[in-house]
Parts: structure tokens; C-alpha cells; sequence
């Protein structure tokens, strides 16, 4: 597979594009939801909306202050933009793997990002939402250092490092399948989300 070489501004504003989208759905269509509607399972092997935030509050509760570390010490040590982010080996695989719709591949969440309730409280998605900000301006100060040198561990395989950009994407690629996987358990779609990528 051929390293995917993108315009570092373009690659940046489509981030961008997407985490915006992502707040609005985060602010019309999680917030307001009742703590029944957050919790409603569509079956016992399937998570609820409200379990599919919290994955994603448990995944970016890892990631983001550690992107906030790595970024902080590339501008201490004075890192400047390139004009293109280079995907890496391992980050396209992440990143590709993610893209593979649910319908036609599933991912068995390790214990550790998995929901830890079947009770959850509203604050769920204002945990969501506020984390959707937090990516936003990491996504802005990563546009200021080279994307392609800083080197964000792996959650799942912690020698294993991945280029902030491909870390941002894979982030952001990994929000938008779990919100999808939450906006079918409220539609009342039988999608399998007992099994999701983390």
C-alpha cells in the first residue's frame, strides 16, 4: 500500500470539516437525549448510544492529553509545518481499517476502552461534547508543528507509535463510526455494536 501523501492545510481543514460536523451532531442530536434514550439497548449483545459515547470518552480520555503532551513538546523544541503530512505504514492500516464499514467488518473493543456501565448518566455526552472541542483545538495547534515527525503512542499497542496526523485521523475517522453505530441504536437499526473498533 503506497504511503498517501496530502497538502498539510488541506489535510488540516478536512479535519477540521469533519470534527465541526461531529460537534453539531455532539450539541442537536446527544445532548438533549433523556438518560432513557441514552440507555436504551437494542439488545443485551448490542451497546446502547450512551455506551458508544463512552467508548469514545474512555478512547479520548487516553489520547488527548497525551496529543496536548507530544504537541507542547514540539513547539518547545521549536517544530515548524511541512507542507505535506505523510501517512505512515501502520497508521494507513489503522486508519483504513476504520473506514471498513461495521456492516462489513467488526472490532472486539479491548476491556479496558469498553463502556464500564449499563446505567449511564447525561453528562456522557457533554463528556463527548467537551471532547470534540479539546480534539478541535489539537487539530489547530497541530497545524503550527510537523505532524509527520511527532509520535503519539498507541493506545492498544503502547511501543507502537504513530504519527500525530495519522493519530488526528484515525481519531476522528474512529468518532465518526461510533456516532454512526449511536445514531442506528436511536433509529432503532439493527447494527452489532457490542463489537467496535477502539
Amino acid at each position: 500500500m503506497p504511503a498517501v501523501v496530502r497538502a498539510t492545510s488541506e489535510f488540516f481543514d478536512q479535519l477540521t470539516e469533519n470534527l465541526l460536523l461531529l460537534r453539531v451532531k455532539a450539541q442537536q442530536r446527544f445532548r438533549p437525549l433523556s438518560t432513557e434514550e441514552l440507555n436504551r439497548r437494542p439488545s443485551p449483545s448490542r451497546w446502547s448510544a450512551g455506551q458508544c459515547l463512552e467508548h469514545l470518552n474512555i478512547v479520548g480520555g487516553y489520547y488527548l492529553p497525551s496529543i496536548a503532551k507530544r504537541i507542547d513538546k514540539a513547539q518547545a523544541r521549536g517544530s515548524k509545518p511541512t507542507p505535506t503530512v505523510k501517512q505512515g505504514y501502520f497508521g494507513g492500516r489503522f486508519v483504513n481499517a476504520m473506514r471498513t464499514p461495521p456492516s462489513e467488518k467488526t472490532y472486539a473493543t479491548p476491556q479496558r476502552y469498553a463502556p464500564t456501565g449499563n446505567r449511564l448518566p447525561r453528562t456522557v455526552a457533554e463528556v463527548f461534547s467537551r471532547q470534540i472541542d479539546e480534539l478541535l483545538r489539537l487539530v489547530l495547534l497541530a497545524r503550527q508543528v510537523n505532524a509527520n515527525s511527532v509520535l503519539i503512542p498507541n493506545a492498544v499497542f503502547p511501543l507502537l507509535m504513530l504519527r500525530l496526523a495519522d493519530q488526528l485521523e484515525f481519531l476522528v475517522v474512529h468518532i465518526q463510526r461510533h456516532v454512526a453505530q449511536a445514531e442506528a441504536v436511536l433509529a432503532g437499526h439493527a447494527m452489532d455494536a457490542s463489537k467496535s473498533a477502539a
